[in-house]
């Protein structure tokens, strides 16, 4: 099993209220949930209303899969004109990198 997730440091446009900043940033977190089938959320930053950290993660038996997702969300959304992306960060990683000598992991 892969387990990919992408982070974002984003800065907004012409935003002077946690209001505005909601109606940016909420229609994004559900177009990437709707379009890439990801769990995606804000994550950062959400006291500032000019600034915004959104993640979103995915679960593929597909290592290819994983990667072929983040690349199109990543591109998706540097699309977008209202937000500037300062940063953007990915992660990949297999249950196999975790694993214990028998090959599962022990319930906690």
């Amino acid at each position: 099993m892969w387990v990919g997730w992408i982070e974002f440091d984003l800065r907004l446009g012409d935003v002077h209220s946690l209001k505005e900043k909601r109606s940016i940033i909420r229609p994004v977190v559900n177009e990437l949930r709707r379009r890439f089938s990801l769990s995606a959320a804000e994550t950062d930053s959400v006291d500032l209303y000019r600034r915004a950290g959104i993640g979103g993660s995915l679960v593929s038996i597909d290592r290819a899969h994983v990667v072929e997702v983040l690349d199109a969300v990543e591109r998706w959304m540097a699309e977008r004109p209202e937000i500037e992306i300062l940063e953007a960060h990915r992660h990949l990683t297999s249950s196999a990198d975790d694993e214990d000598d028998q090959g599962e992991l022990p319930f906690a």
